[in-house]
């Protein structure tokens, strides 16, 4: 049977959870697909998951970086569809037959939902409790910010030949979703396609999230509004980064995946922190200082 699909999945140094997604996604039908891992130069071997997963194609792509692997994965597939998924994702039963269905309804792209979980056992630390209400807000992303994750996207060769490659160093997603679009291809939600991704643990890993995505973000920003009134307004963005802590408290306080008030102010003093830092980055940005 020719190869219709390909699935994407960059991996740099976390062998459990690729070994987790990959049996994930072997355990429904993977007819007419290839499954592409690009490997961003691990340290970890991949030598046991080479041999439980023998339909894989584990390819290495030396420069750093998410977007490059992806990048190289497209190049060593040659299936008409295009699957990304990220290797700390777990894909949902039917994911699968959802996403080689997702372009059919008209959209050039679509995004899929992203649900959290804790990999540890309760209590919740106030980073897993700030994830959990927080983490992938999946139907604003794509509806309101006109993008989607890459964890969890759907797109076809010819569009993205048309639209050429993600970019590294900046939020290569929503970069890669807004250029799609000011070349007329059109992005959609279907939230049969599911995937399942962990809460960060803990507040280092945390941060080093946010330290990424607010790099990422600067990036991409300076590119659309570069010099003064692009740093204008990204100054205004941190001085109003602390009053967003009032906005977003309420939603922590009655949010129905929490339970009991620990967990709540656990996930209050780390929306304090990290508002704060936020603005505190975003300052050091507009001053061209390292974060």
């Amino acid at each position: 049977m020719p190869i219709t699909y390909a699935v994407i999945v960059p991996h740099f140094n976390d062998v459990e959870r690729l070994g987790r997604c990959l049996g994930a996604l072997f355990a429904g039908d993977v007819t007419a697909t290839e499954v592409v891992v690009v490997d961003n130069g691990s340290t970890q071997p991949l030598d046991s998951l080479q041999e439980r997963f023998g339909d894989v194609r584990f390819v290495t792509e030396s420069q750093k970086g998410a977007a490059l692997a992806r990048n190289r994965g497209v190049r060593e597939s040659t299936a008409k569809t295009i699957i990304f998924l990220d290797a700390d994702c777990v894909p949902a039963p039917g994911w699968l037959a959802a996403a080689k269905e997702a372009c059919n309804g008209g959209a050039a792209i679509v995004g899929g939902a992203i649900d959290v979980f804790d990999e540890t056992p309760p209590p919740r630390t106030g980073a897993q409790a700030f994830e959990t209400v927080f983490a992938f807000n999946y139907k604003e992303y794509i509806e309101k910010k006109k993008f989607s994750v890459t964890a969890n996207l759907v797109t076809t060769r010819p569009v993205f030949e048309a639209v050429g490659g993600f970019i590294d160093g900046v939020s290569e997603d929503a970069e890669w979703c807004l250029r799609a679009q000011s070349k007329g291809f059109t992005l959609a939600l279907d939230e049969r396609m599911r995937v399942a991704h962990p809460t960060r643990s803990d507040w280092s890993a945390l941060a080093y999230k946010w330290r990424r995505i607010a790099r990422e973000m600067h990036q991409l920003h300076r590119a659309n509004r570069p010099g003064i009134t692009g740093d204008a307004v990204w100054l205004l963005r941190a001085l109003a980064m602390p009053v967003s802590i009032f906005i977003h408290i309420p939603k922590l306080l009655f949010s129905d995946k929490l339970g009991g008030m620990t967990e709540r102010f656990k996930g209050i003093a780390t929306l304090v922190r990290l508002r704060l830092l936020r603005s505190y980055w975003m300052i050091r940005q507009v001053m061209r200082l390292p974060i």
